[in-house]
């Protein structure tokens, strides 16, 4: 596994070592070992979800406000933009925004740690998204930032209808938010 730093350092792109030939391939996701080796964080994922989301689909900006959730991401089929927003008030990116497209031919893993907001938009006909959580979901520590907050100016992708849940329709502002210190 390969670590690529981005603009933001504490969000982090991985990318496996595939191993393939005519029959298919085989890469190891995520290895407890290599993860506290590579990123020198000693991090415990006690969730792993998957959604299915159909073309022009948009879900975030999520958060927990307790609870906190780092999430490490991929997509196994389909594509995705993905985004990462720091809303963490004291950090020197707060407010800013980190996105890129995650599918099944790059293989590649985005960590987003605690503190950060996170949603994605479909970009191919459907996607499939996995992700490990650092901890388990809690409904009533939700919060949701409106993904298209002007302040944040984040360059999605959109390229035909969106397709937007109602609770997502409705987050807040950046500026209204619920933040971390």
């Amino acid at each position: 596994m390969k670590i690529i730093p981005t603009s933001i350092p504490d969000v982090l792109l991985l990318q496996p070592k595939v191993f393939g030939d005519d029959r298919g391939f085989f890469f190891e996701s995520y290895n407890e070992h290599a993860w506290h080796e590579l990123t020198g964080l000693d991090t415990r994922f006690v969730q792993h979800n998957h959604s299915r989301s159909k073309a022009g689909v948009l879900r975030g900006l999520h958060y927990q406000i307790k609870q906190t959730q780092g999430k490490l991401v991929r997509v196994i089929s389909g594509e995705v933009f993905d985004v990462a927003v720091d809303i963490r008030k004291n950090s020197p990116t707060f407010g800013q925004w980190f996105g890129t497209y995650l599918n099944a031919e790059n293989k590649l893993q985005m960590w987003v740690p605690e503190g950060f907001a996170h949603g994605f938009y479909v970009t191919s006909d459907y996607a499939e998204f996995l992700y490990l959580a650092t901890d388990f979901w809690a409904p009533e520590h939700e919060r949701c930032i409106i993904w298209n907050d002007p302040q944040l100016d984040i360059k999605w992708p959109i390229t035909e209808n969106l397709t937007i849940s109602d609770k997502d329709q409705t987050g807040c502002l950046l500026c209204e938010a619920e933040l971390f210190d």
